[in-house]
């Protein structure tokens, strides 16, 4: 029988473990690591920069942050989020049937353009034969 302290700890991937580090230390972390990177061999720095934007680490702890878990989690208040829900949901409900309405009017153009068109097919047939 193996112990609990026999079992060998795995450790995260080091690249895991300084994204956590750098993450602790905030954006200015971040930029520091970014800047250095271009010091010392620019594709470093380039890498940095182009990960930072890929994972929007420039937001980190600012506004756009708190934008983002404010539009999609509860506010907190119970009145309010069902407000919210059923205000959605009526925005959807309107959104679907306006879609609905522009596919039936652009069949209705469609219907009339393809009967115009066979019309002056038949005129020039006829006019063609006579």
């Amino acid at each position: 029988m193996t112990s609990f302290a026999d079992t060998p700890v795995q450790r995260p991937n080091p690249l895991v473990r300084a994204e956590t580090w750098l993450d602790q230390r905030g954006r200015f972390a971040w930029i520091f690591a970014m800047v250095l990177g271009f010091i010392l061999f620019w594709p470093v720095g380039l890498a940095f920069l182009g990960y930072m934007v890929w994972q929007d680490k420039f937001a980190m702890g600012g506004c756009a942050r708190k934008r983002r878990t404010n539009l999609r989690g509860a506010s907190g208040n119970a009145a309010f989020d069902a407000y919210r829900a059923e205000t959605i949901r009526r925005l959807e409900d309107e959104q679907a049937a306006f879609e609905d309405f522009l596919k039936r009017l652009r069949e209705a153009r469609d219907k009339s353009e393809f009967d115009q068109f066979m019309e002056d097919r038949a005129r020039r047939s006829d006019t063609s034969e006579a």
